[in-house]
């Protein structure tokens, strides 16, 4: 099996590990002041390490929940980033917008990326080189090229409540210069709408590896454009994006420059 295929059996198996707790209720419990941890992430998360394990036995594991080996520690070996429930806070209040998120990096670069929205049965998948697909269809980012007629997403991270001064401004900004602005509450779909079109750009501060690794992929294999809020180069463990289609990427960092 490769690990394409891998990624995929394992993104659409822990979704239907979700949906099995979406039915039959679950346990909630908390990191944090607002940040959740259900039975369905355990289970979820433990489905896919177990099969990673079962095919790949040499590879490294990061994973939400359970955490693994720092990725500068790894030379040229293969590391699975995992997402097991992006989106809890839907999930547990019953609100389908959450999904599985799988990226794979190999020496530092991006290798493969799957996100599985299980309320919809998409899956989108892309692999370095080979493009990017929504349930086997080719997709690729919007044409919007003003940022006054795009549609854009973000989120809000954890800290919020006590940093809020510091992250409405852009949201005010943005509501002011784009067509409209929108939040999903699931960072792995918010690039994933990005990378099918459906979105034209999408910003937010403290995301982790797992929140962006496949979806980076995705992105940049569906033609879009990535780095950091300040416009320097992207990278999974720091927690600042911007990823758009590319053609309203300057306008949003001239947006987020005078704000940020």
């Amino acid at each position: 099996m490769t690990i394409i295929d891998l990624a995929i059996k394992a993104a659409r198996e822990a979704g239907d590990i979700l949906q099995h707790f979406a039915a039959r209720g679950f346990r909630v419990e908390t990191k944090g002041r607002i940040d959740l941890v259900t039975e369905a992430d355990l289970a979820s998360e433990k489905h896919i390490t177990s099969l990673i394990r079962q095919h790949f036995p040499t590879h490294h594991i990061l994973a939400e929940e359970s955490g693994g080996t720092a990725a500068s520690d790894l030379g040229e070996e293969y590391y699975w980033i995992i997402d097991p429930l992006d989106g809890t806070t839907n999930f547990s209040h019953g609100f389908p917008c959450y999904a599985v998120s799988i990226g794979i990096e190999r020496a530092g670069a991006p290798v493969a990326g799957v996100i599985y929205d299980p309320t919809r049965d998409e899956l989108f998948a892309a692999e370095r080189g080979s493009g990017a697909r929504l349930n086997g269809r080719k997709i690729t980012v919007s044409t919007v090229s003003v940022l006054e007629k795009a549609l854009v997403v973000s989120g809000f991270p954890y800290d919020v409540r006590e940093r809020m001064d510091e992250y409405l401004p852009a949201w005010r900004e943005f509501l002011k210069t784009s067509q409209g602005v929108r939040r999903l509450g699931s960072a792995s779909l918010d690039m994933a709408c990005v990378a099918s079109g459906r979105m034209d750009g999408f910003w937010e501060n403290g995301l982790h590896a797992w929140d962006t690794a496949a979806g980076r992929v995705l992105v940049e294999e569906a033609g879009g454009k990535l780095t950091r809020l300040d416009g320097s180069p992207f990278d999974n463990f720091v927690p600042s994006l911007l990823c758009t289609n590319g053609l309203i990427h300057e306008q949003m960092l001239e947006v987020l420059s005078s704000c940020l």
